[in-house]
């Protein structure tokens, strides 16, 4: 691969995924166009076709940049006034810097507020603005956009910009430019074009249509219902542009300014809406509103506190000797510490909750209202910082919500810290499977037929009432998201009041773009709150239900196979989420957080979950971690649309790189949507989000529409024609090239594009790609015949004679608590804690003892969990019959990590004496278990 093939320009615009990378494409398009026309110029060659390149470009910028204050469209106008004047030295000069300018972002750090308030006629002012622009002072405070709507014409905008900006002040915190858009569809592809835009004013009356013919720009108003915009009058569109903005991005500070007497409309305008203003009041309120807005989403009340108590003169007789450095400056051996660390972090090191700061165990200060502005930023109604990882949040709100006895659905491919909870909680886990992908040994996810089917048993047991929580990966470590919406709505028609729990370790990042929004539990959980309370949705349930009725309902078939709606009147929506925040977002490792929207906490739940989390949470938690989760809560709210957006597209830059390049195609493959997805969980249809012959797929209609989907931002690279395992892979990767990634399997290998991913990185990984492409050509083209069967040998065994993945077994009798149920749950707690008996085991290894005790009809009976890397879940857990696919399975593993076996010593599994034992007290009515009913 040349340079040039994966630098940010190409040779003539090309498929793109949306319309703010076309726009950088477009610039740098321009910048190359024109120096080609001036080079022409100067050879005085005709330059007739390079003027019109040059112009039909600058017509495609014209309308992209209608939607931003940088450059902007007057920025094209004195551009296009250079073409038509023959001046191509200038116009490739600022051409070329306006487009350095944006690609590199320092516009933002100086004043640009000033390009364009003048409004001359010199035919030089573009090189005179840009200038001036070069020679600004840095500017460090932090700069945006406010989008102001309005039908207006040019004179006015004009004037209505110099009256805001002349309010600035140097002691204002934050500078800003204004935009302003003519009609609705306009603000609604400005919101999701322009990421700079951080509030918005609504002004008087405007129409619906944009005049804009981009294709690229239209795509964006597919995003919101129109409905309720097409429904409402130019003079009342207000309020419903406000919702859809907000449906777009809940982060935006909303203005509504309003020629109607305020006193009529205040009744009627959401609350989405910070302030009404009347007619011409006063620009300055305006202006000081908006700063407001901006700065309580600025706010950091634990991270400003600890700053300000690391200033202070402290005497020290307290614990923590590293507290301000004094263990380490004053040490002769460890200074070396501080020189790599920096000063500031152990000034703000500290074991003190007053002062300033605050407990984490009982807050009521900067760490209360830290956690109040984070429940704010996700959409949660509480949030609970964790400083020792999702593991811990994991079994805090485990332990807050099961008792001993109750019986759980858990995907069986949960983090293994959700297989302990249940073991400490005295739960009875239902495993439910995940639909195995053997061509790439790992799992996907578990369809919602799977655990409807399991709920319904229950019910024909009559022990559904024993069923309480429902936990669920969301999304999985390979990038299958589930439909949160179907998944609550008919497990909550089944039993209404079904906790939920799911587990967004991967997945805090996806509050904060649209579509990504939709699958997050926070966000289902309000939109059902909203529907269960509405009367259009309780006559929706009424004309489902007798239509349900009419059918056979004592049917289970019935229940498998439609769709199904939640009674209203007795659905209770009970919804917490665990993230780790330090995965996907700003935040240093292991800083986590538990978003809870449960009707019920305060009345059910409270109490119990203060005591899980006192049980889990240190005493001394790391002040650096929580600052770090209150800063990076600051980041989402003010550019988290802006990052996770970059974030899409290059994942979708990188698929598309890796599957037009032939000698990458060669030897790797991206996993499709249609590798990893069923086509009956996909309604949408998408198999791909890209392919070399049809382009982009927009990932919007898989999204809404599927019951599962996949992540993007995963990207999977199947290794196994290169005849190179995925460990292997990632540690050459590693070795060779400094590349870090996480997960293999045994032929893949998963890159994470994440808010810290740049374009560079994305650009170095794929020369890698390239380069050891090339290599595995030139020694194929060496192979001797010897070699040439070895590495088709090896390819084949990676790509053909692949072990099929086993599902869960069963428990054995002896854990289970219920022997004449239909249902497969078991006494997890029994068989974990039966193994702290060294008579109760033994020692099985996998070559000879195992299958000779299975040959004999032995239920061999594990003692431990067994959880290999990959797949990095337990294929075993204490009181799991070994089934002859596990074996067969853990025989074909070739990983060097496996927790819970010891290749010396074998499996550990239980002595048919001690599972007599355990069958003798149950025969006795003796509880299996403490706990167990």
């Amino acid at each position: 691969m040349r340079d040039s093939d994966i630098e940010d320009r190409d040779d003539d615009f090309r498929e793109h995924y949306d319309a703010s990378q076309f726009r950088l494409e477009a610039w740098n398009e321009l910048k190359h166009l024109t120096a080609r026309l001036d080079r022409a110029a100067l050879r005085g060659v005709k330059v007739e076709s390079a003027t019109a390149r040059v112009r039909a470009a600058l017509d495609v910028l014209r309308e992209l940049e209608w939607y931003f204050c940088f450059p902007g469209d007057r920025a094209v106008e004195d551009l296009e006034h250079l073409l038509d004047n023959g001046m191509s030295r200038n116009l490739s000069r600022q051409a070329a810097r306006l487009t350095r300018m944006l690609v590199s972002e320092s516009y933002r750090t100086r004043d640009v507020t000033e390009i364009f308030v003048q409004d001359d006629d010199d035919s030089d002012r573009e090189t005179d603005r840009s200038e001036s622009l070069d020679n600004a002072p840095t500017e460090a405070r932090p700069y945006f956009e406010l989008l102001v709507v309005d039908d207006i014409g040019r004179d006015q905008e004009i004037e209505l910009r110099r009256r805001l900006l002349a309010l600035r002040r140097p002691e204002d915190p934050f500078i800003y430019d204004v935009l302003v858009a003519t009609s609705a569809e306009d603000a609604l592809i400005a919101v999701q074009c322009n990421h700079n835009i951080q509030s918005c004013v609504l002004r008087y009356s405007f129409p619906l249509q944009s005049a804009v013919t981009l294709a690229e720009l239209r795509d964006d108003l597919h995003a919101v219902d129109a409905a309720a915009l097409n429904a409402a009058s130019d003079r009342n569109r207000a309020p419903a542009l406000g919702r859809a903005l907000k449906s777009l991005r809940p982060e935006l500070d909303l203005f509504l300014n309003t020629d109607e007497p305020v006193e009529h409309v205040a009744g009627e305008i959401d609350s989405d809406f910070r302030r009404v203003f009347y007619g011409h009041e006063d620009f300055l309120e305006l202006h000081l509103s908006i700063l407001k807005g901006i700065g309580e989403r600025y706010e950091t009340p634990f991270f400003s506190a600890l700053k300000q108590h690391s200033l202070k003169p402290t005497g020290m007789f307290h614990a923590l000797p590293i507290s301000r450095g004094k263990s380490i400056t004053r040490s002769h051996w460890i200074r070396d510490m501080a020189r790599f660390y920096g000063t500031n972090i152990f000034m703000a090191e500290t074991s003190a909750t007053s002062g300033g700061l605050d407990s984490l165990l009982q807050p009521h200060g900067p760490l209360k209202r830290s956690q109040e502005l984070a429940a704010r930023a996700f959409g949660a109604r509480r949030t609970y910082f964790v400083t020792n990882g999702t593991s811990a949040a994991n079994k805090i709100v485990m332990q807050a919500l099961i008792r001993p006895g109750d019986v759980v659905l858990v995907s069986r491919d949960c983090h293994k810290s959700h297989h302990y909870a249940l073991v400490l909680a005295g739960a009875y886990p239902i495993y439910l499977d995940p639909y195995p992908l053997n061509d790439y040994t790992m799992y996907g996810a578990v369809g919602l037929r799977a655990i409807k089917e399991q709920m319904l048993a229950l019910r024909r047991d009559g022990r559904l009432d024993r069923l309480r929580l429902a936990l669920l990966t969301n999304c999985t470590f390979d990038g299958i998201m589930y439909h949160p919406a179907q998944v609550m709505r008919e497990l909550l028609a089944i039993k209404p009041d079904l906790i939920f729990l799911w587990d967004e370790a991967w997945f805090a990042f996806a509050r904060f773009l649209p579509p990504y929004r939709q699958r997050t539990a926070m966000h289902t959980g309000r939109q059902l709150e909203k529907e269960l309370r509405s009367p259009a949705y309780r006559a929706k349930y009424e004309a489902w239900k007798n239509e349900f009725d009419a059918k056979d309902p004592t049917d289970d078939a019935t229940w498998l196979d439609e769709p199904l709606l939640p009674d209203p009147a007795r659905a209770r929506v009970r919804i917490y989420a665990t993230q780790s925040t330090h995965k996907t977002l700003t935040s240093l490792r292991q800083g986590s957080m538990i978003h809870v929207r449960d009707q019920d906490f305060e009345r059910l739940a409270e109490d119990s979950f203060q005591e899980a989390y006192m049980t889990y949470t240190s005493t001394s938690p790391n002040y650096q971690i929580l600052a770090s989760l209150d800063v990076g809560r600051r980041q989402v709210e003010l550019e988290g649309y802006e990052m996770v957006k970059r974030t899409v597209q290059l994942a979708m830059l990188l698929r598309r790189r890796i599957e037009e390049h032939p000698l990458l195609c060669k030897h790797f493959g991206i996993l499709k949507v249609r590798d990893v997805i069923p086509a009956g969980l996909r309604a949408s249809g998408i198999e791909s989000f890209y392919d070399a012959e049809t382009g982009f797929e927009r990932m919007e209609d898989a999204f809404s529409q599927d019951e599962l989907a996949l992540d993007p931002t995963r990207v999977t690279l199947h290794v196994g024609h290169a005849g190179i395992e995925g460990d292997a892979f990632k540690q050459m990767l590693m070795d060779r090239f400094d590349i870090q990634v996480n997960k293999t399997s045994r032929n893949t290998v998963l890159f994470i594009v994440n808010i810290g991913t740049t374009r560079g990185s994305v650009a170095y990984l794929l020369k890698v790609l390239v380069k050891i492409a090339q290599e595995l050509d030139d020694r194929i083209e060496h192979h001797s015949p010897r070699e040439h069967r070895i590495h088709e040998e090896r390819v084949a065994s990676l790509t053909e004679r692949l072990p099929p993945l086993p599902n869960f077994s069963h428990f054995h009798a002896a854990f289970r608590p219920w022997p004449d149920a239909s249902t497969p749950e078991g006494d997890l707690r029994a068989a974990y804690f039966l193994a702290y008996d060294e008579r109760s085991f033994e020692y099985l290894t996998i070559d000879e003892g195992l299958p000779e005790a299975m040959a004999t009809g032995r239920e061999v009976v594990s003692a431990s969990f067994v959880t290999p890397y990959p797949p990095g879940f337990p294929v075993l857990v204490p009181g799991q019959v070994i089934s002859e696919e596990i074996l067969a399975y853990m025989r074909a593993l070739d990983v060097k990590e496996i927790h819970g076996y010891r290749p010396a010593f074998g499996f550990r599994v239980f002595t048919e004496a001690a599972l007599r034992g355990i069958e003798k007290r149950r025969a006795a009515a003796e509880p299996v278990s403490q706990g167990t009913s």
